[in-house]
This record gives C-alpha cells, structure tokens and sequence, in this order.
C-alpha cells in the first residue's frame, strides 16, 4: 500500500543522534558535467524524500520539519565566535574535532532564528557531520544542494548565508586537517 506522503516525511525524518554513514556515490548534474557527491546515509534519505514529494510547498514543509528536529544550541554557544557572517538570519555553528590531521572526525551542532535556516542546517549536518575532514573538503555541498533542486529554489539572501554556513564549515575542516 503507497505511503501517504506526511507517513512518508515523518518516516524519514533525520536521527540526529545516530551518526551518518556512507551509503553510496551519487550524481548530480551541473552545467552539463556530472559532479560525483559522496553522500551520507542520512543525506541520501533527505535526497529521497525530495525525490518522493511533488511540489516545493512540501519540500520546504520538510526542511523545516528537518530543522524543528533538530536539538536545540545551549544558549551559552550563541556567541559571536560561533555566529556565521553573512546570513540574513542569526546563524550560529558550533564545530566538533576529535582526533588530528586530515583522519579526523569532524561534526557539528548549529541553530538558527529562522526555521527554514534551520533545515538547511539540518542538511548541512547530514551531509557533514561524522566525516572525517578530509573527507568535508573533498564534498561539494553546492552540488549536494543542487541535487536537492535547493540551488534554484532559496532566495538570494538564503543562498549567500548558505555559502557562508559552508565555508564557515569547510574553513574548520582546513584549519583540522591542517594539525
């Protein structure tokens, strides 16, 4: 019998307490080339939900059911070094390292004002959370998005705090892999 498909986004929901694993290579196309996406289990399940819903009203409804899903950052981490430049919202991320050099493990808690921001930061962290920092450089969360169809569907303002989100990710990653 076909899932309706609220059963459908309640069933996919992300675990954030579970880690995410790699499932599989994906492919998105960009500008006519294929970029190969390494995606986590829980980036896929959002990926096929995406797939699954029909109309960008239901896309948006479950980014923000991602974002609601999310726990919520302790007060005392909404500080100005963990808040992004460059958001229209009120971004804040805190970043996780354990181990050194590019083996690292690398994961995340973020928060934001916005709900929507929110869910974008739900994705952000399957995409990225329990990687090591090599492998966080080695991800285009640019073409993630866009497999999601999100590149042609976020405002201007949306899209530059999500940049901003994503180098303020990758430039720890740097920093990591780096030690």
């Amino acid at each position: 019998m076909p899932r309706s498909k609220k059963s459908l986004m309640a069933h996919k929901s992300v675990n954030f307490a579970r880690p995410s694993l790699y499932s599989r290579i994906g492919l998105c196309l960009k500008t006519s080339k294929m970029i190969k996406i390494s995606m986590t289990e829980a980036f896929t399940e959002i990926s096929e939900t995406f797939e699954f819903l029909d109309d960008w009203e239901d896309r948006y409804r479950y980014v923000i059911e991602l974002g609601k899903a999310m726990p919520a950052l302790d007060q005392a981490l909404r500080v100005p070094a963990t808040k992004v430049d460059g958001c229209a919202s009120q971004v804040w991320i805190v970043p996780k390292i354990d181990g050194q050099g590019g083996s690292a493990r690398f994961t995340f808690q973020g928060e934001s004002d916005a709900m929507i921001v929110r869910g974008l930061i739900a994705i952000l962290h399957a995409l990225y959370s329990d990687r090591t920092v090599s492998d966080v450089l080695k991800t285009d969360a640019q073409a993630a998005f866009a497999s999601l169809g999100l590149d042609q569907h976020l405002s201007a303002q949306r899209s530059n705090g999500l940049r901003a989100m994503i180098e303020r990710i990758r430039l720890v990653a740097a920093q990591a892999s780096a030690t």
